[in-house]
């Protein structure tokens, strides 16, 4: 695992103020669907296909760690959905004393110092682990346990944007004896400058955070206090970095996570060494209460592809305008958490021909509407996570919608459901 050098402050800071034009920056998945037209909340247009599926049977490849005698069987990776396709690795396993409220409450109660391990005294190495204001809500699978699980509790160490390590933690059900298993998915990222979107840099720097943080937490078994899972992930590498987005970065962060010069031609594989670290928590963290707001507005200014009812890969809009984020976390006496994120815009959209290599403003500028909601709850003994999203276009010839709706119950009927809505329908 590569040690984290020093870059220098000035270099990080430039990321923010970097330019790029975005030609693959989409986290979009296939999906493999059935059409369902009854199941909806009102949410949904009946008149329309909804695109619909259930968790139901795990995907194919299934990993299993050890710890002593005891065992996990897990799918290696998150989702977006329930139809199997990766999206992140799984690259942190807590067990014992580890339920992901007692994690939450180990990471938020350290400070920022991490210099004794050879972490730069910089954003974001030096910051403090926060509930994640913007985040994705995402799935992965542990047939030991109640099969899929949501992301109720996320993770950051550092601001929205221009650098952040983000955590995701899952609840399996998974007994360990007087303990559970947890997985959780980390990476490091950056805030793709003009969009609300972010960028994974390496899987590998984040993993290394979160040893040191677990090992500062003193909460871990003195004999046996982590071991590696072996393989169980893509390698040598998972996902890959745009050509566009990574000959942009600074030379220090190039440096930073061991890239390849600059210029390239091609994109950049995110390294991996297909296995990740398993924690043996002997000591629970206390859950304590707490109350927690953050907000944020980001600037959209960026050229993107068209994110629902393209023309083809020319088609391109030039967004502007601000869309605004809002969390709100509360801890209760009874361990009991609850979680509200929204975020909601109006922005311009500019279309663009860029079939050509060339932009080309084709048609005029029209309003377009954004917004979400994720709330999350997550008791001793329950858990529930409900995302929605919704994107609107006003264009001359007539209105275009997507919507999804991704709702994980630790019991109960587990659904994703999507529709779409173009001009031409």
């Amino acid at each position: 695992m590569k040690t984290i050098s020093k870059p220098t402050l000035i270099g990080l800071v430039l990321l923010a103020a970097t330019t790029v034009l975005i030609t693959a920056c989409s986290e979009e998945t296939p999906l493999a669907p059935t059409v369902e037209t009854s199941q909806d909340d009102g949410f949904f247009d009946k008149s329309l296909e909804i695109i619909f599926e259930s968790g139901g049977a795990p995907p194919a490849d299934l990993a299993t760690v050890s710890l002593g005698a005891d065992q996990l069987t897990f799918w290696p990776y998150t989702g977006t959905t329930y139809d199997g396709t990766p999206v992140d690795p799984i690259n942190v396993v807590f067990a014992g004393q580890a339920d992901p409220l007692q994690i939450r409450a180990a990471l938020l109660a350290l400070d920022g110092d991490r210099t004794a391990f050879g972490m730069p005294d910089i954003p974001p190495f030096n910051q403090s682990w926060l509930d994640a204001l913007g985040g994705d809500v995402q799935t992965t699978c542990a047939p030991d346990g109640n099969g899929w699980a949501g992301s109720v509790i996320q993770l950051t160490l550092g601001d929205y944007g221009p650098l952040r390590a983000h955590l995701r933690l899952f609840r399996t059900g998974a007994e360990l004896g007087d303990g559970v298993w947890t997985l959780g998915g980390a990476h490091f990222e950056m805030q793709i400058p003009g969009t609300t979107d972010h960028q994974v840099l390496s899987w590998e720097i984040a993993e290394q955070i979160v040893i040191v943080d677990m090992m500062r937490a003193g909460l871990l078994d003195a004999d046996v206090p982590m071991l590696p899972t072996g393989l169980i992930n893509d390698a040598p590498s998972f996902r890959s970095i745009p050509v566009v987005i990574y000959n942009l970065l600074p030379p220090e962060l190039v440096d930073l996570i061991d890239g390849p010069p600059q210029p390239v031609t091609e994109d950049v594989p995110l390294d991996s060494d297909g296995q990740g670290t398993i924690f043996n928590l002997a000591t629970a963290a206390p859950v304590v209460t707490d109350d927690y707001t953050a907000t944020t507005t980001v600037q959209f200014e960026q050229m993107v592809p068209r994110p629902f009812c393209s023309e083809g890969p020319g088609d391109y809009l030039y967004v502007t305008g601000p869309v605004d984020f809002t969390l709100n976390v509360r801890v209760n006496g009874n361990q009991h958490f609850s979680s509200r994120a929204d975020y909601s815009g109006q922005i311009m959209a500019q279309p663009f021909d860029l079939s050509s290599g060339e932009p080309v403003p084709v048609g005029e500028p029209f309003l377009a509407k954004v917004s979400g909601r994720q709330q999350g709850s997550m008791s001793p003994h329950n858990s529930n996570i409900l995302a929605i999203d919704s994107r609107l276009t006003r264009e001359a010839d007539g209105p275009q919608r997507f919507v999804e709706q991704l709702h994980v119950p630790q019991f109960g009927l587990k659904t994703y459901r999507s529709q779409t809505r173009c001009i031409d329908e």
